[in-house]
């Protein structure tokens, strides 16, 4: 458990590539398989479950210090961080303090067990395990009994470091960590050996990720069809494909049997048994890469994603609830064919997987699987008009994909790459009213915000909560903000602090809907801090009426400017 922990501390103390690699790779040669094991499962997300509240930790500690519940939460605010905090407060104990226990020991014998325990068992094994941690141990094991585990390590970092151990290719090593891969000795050895246990006959293939087109990639004056020909080159070197927004997904037929999984690698068949049956009417073993949506069979375009978290959020099947559904059908838009009767396409130029996918899905029933249709324009002029059209048609944007392109791993940058193109987001001008701290390094920063909309025009109109957004801003922004919120704070409560309503931000998002689990009646989608809006009082913010509009008027619109400036 030290080991892992130091590895948990370097981590989290840098911001290097490199470093992060070399570190990973440094503790997986030296750790027992049973160690590497758990530590691969915490580094890709495939953590265990919560094994206790967050206020059954938050009671035990105040029994265990002493401490008033005021005192706990103003430390808890000095830390910006629970764990950190109630690790820092529990006192060591030189005598029972254990440096030897190893992180399979602890995972296995003191957070597994938690969650079949009565609440004084339970209690009882947390205090005696904080008596044998130190105070950097009690705060790992406390992002892991909170079902929260975080190190700011993405997946490809550590498909680097095992790559290394194991000497090959990283495109290699990602292919053996997809899908889900039990923390056991046996299985971690399997995936540095290249083996494949039955039971991940049906794992996936790693996906292949897009990069935006957006400012970045072209300058702040936009996307225009000029700019496009300089950066991508002809329009006839690509084949375009509308953008939807719905769930990405794998849907992997081997063997008879068919598994459906996302993005993130989570196994999804259960949600999705239409799915299921589909694949047993594909002629022959294949791996489908797609969007899986909720299509509406009246106006036969999709569904808003709002309406499909309906969907993904329902624990019975659809059978069990006739008519919840009588308008709309679950598609899965395919686009690309990886894997055909065993032989693995990835490696061939993207006209020719798809000639193969089209041969494939002929004669196979449309309405559940489904060709994704290719645009016919022929320029990127004629493209830029289509995109306009996006929100109309119920999709994001445009997808762009070169003719020659292989399929590839993650998100790589490349001249034959993948590109989305998605249409301008909507926009509304807030007002911050609230922040708290972030976590990780941000964890002393207040980088966590909630801002209101206005009720009415009235200079004077009280401020609803409308969105929570936490990216956006440069670091020197983070940072002046972080100081005008701590001398502008009214109230706190815990790490919580609400602040004067006088700064303006412009919001960006990609949806918007009503609904009524939120106090202004409107939720919206992916929010995100566009600029710091220091041009404008909160008086000339817009109002909920405005977001409403957004809703009423359709696509393509823009709130109205309040008091001249720009929207």
């Amino acid at each position: 458990m030290n080991t892992f922990t130091r590895l948990y501390l370097d981590l989290d103390a840098t911001t290097s590539t490199n470093d992060k690699v070399a570190l990973l790779e440094s503790y997986f040669r030296a750790a027992p398989d049973a160690d590497a094991a758990w530590a691969l499962a915490l580094m890709t997300g495939n953590r265990p479950k919560r094994a206790t509240s967050t206020a059954a930790l938050r009671t035990l500690a105040l029994e265990r210090t002493g401490l008033p519940a005021w005192l706990l939460a103003e430390c808890h605010a000095a830390a910006g961080d629970l764990s950190e905090a109630i690790a820092l407060l529990i006192p060591d104990d030189p005598k029972s303090t254990d440096e030897t226990e190893s992180l399979a020991g602890v995972i296995e014998r003191r957070v597994l067990p938690l969650r079949d325990m009565t609440d004084a068992a339970r209690a009882e094994l947390i205090a005696e395990t904080w008596s044998r941690l130190d105070t950097d141990q009690r705060f790992v094991y406390h992002k892991i009994v909170r079902g929260g585990f975080r190190v700011g390590v993405q997946k490809r970092l550590v498909t680097r470091a095992l790559a290394g151990v194991a000497g090959i290719d990283p495109n290699t090593m990602a292919q053996r960590l997809t899908g889900k891969i039990d923390p056991t000795p046996a299985a971690y050895r399997a995936v540095l050996a290249g083996e494949q246990p039955g039971e991940r006959t049906l794992a996936p293939l790693p996906f292949y990720l897009a990069h935006p087109i957006d400012a970045k990639l072209t300058d702040a004056e936009g996307d225009t069809p000029e700019q496009l020909e300089t950066i991508l080159g002809p329009s006839t070197d690509w084949l375009a494909e509308w953008k939807y927004d719905g769930v990405r997904a794998q849907l992997v037929g081997r063997e008879g049997r068919a598994a459906v999984w996302s993005r993130s690698e989570e196994l999804t068949t259960d949600q999705f048994p239409e799915l299921v049956s589909a694949a047993m009417h594909l002629p022959t073993d294949a791996v489908l890469d797609g969007e899986v949506l909720i299509w509406d069979t009246e106006t036969d375009k999709p569904r808003p994603f709002a309406e499909f978290q309906t969907r993904l959020n329902r624990k019975s099947a659809p059978s069990l609830q006739p008519g919840l559904f009588d308008t709309t059908r679950l598609v899965m838009i395919v686009y690309d064919l990886l894997e055909r009767g065993g032989e693995d396409l990835r490696d061939r130029p993207l006209t020719d997987r798809r000639d193969a996918l089209e041969s494939l899905l002929q004669g196979t029933p449309a309405d559940t699987i489904r060709l994704s249709p290719l645009l016919r324009e022929r320029n990127w002029s004629s493209l830029a008009t289509l995109r306009e059209q996006s929100r109309a048609r119920g999709v994001e944007g445009l997808m762009l994909k070169h003719r020659d392109g292989r399929y590839g791993v993650g998100r790589q940058r490349s001249a034959t790459g993948w590109w989305k193109w998605k249409v301008d987001p909507y926009t509304i001008d807030a007002v911050l009213v609230a922040a708290q701290p972030g976590s990780g390094r941000r964890a002393s920063l207040y980088t966590d915000y909630t801002f209101a909309v206005r009720t009415d025009d009235a200079p004077d109109a009280e401020l609803v909560t409308f969105a929570k957004a936490y990216s956006g801003l440069s670091q020197s922004e983070i940072e002046s903000l972080d100081r005008w919120i701590r001398a502008h704070t009214t109230s706190k409560s815990g790490p919580f602090r609400t602040v004067e309503p006088v700064q303006v931000f412009e919001l960006a998002f990609e949806g918007v809907q009503r609904s009524a689990r939120h106090k202004s009646g409107i939720a919206v989608r992916f929010p995100r801090i566009a600029r710091w809006r220091t041009d404008k009082p909160a008086s000339e913010a817009n109002t909920i009426a405005d977001v409403e509009a957004l809703i009423r008027r359709g696509p393509g619109t823009q709130p109205q400017s309040r008091q001249g400036g720009e929207p």
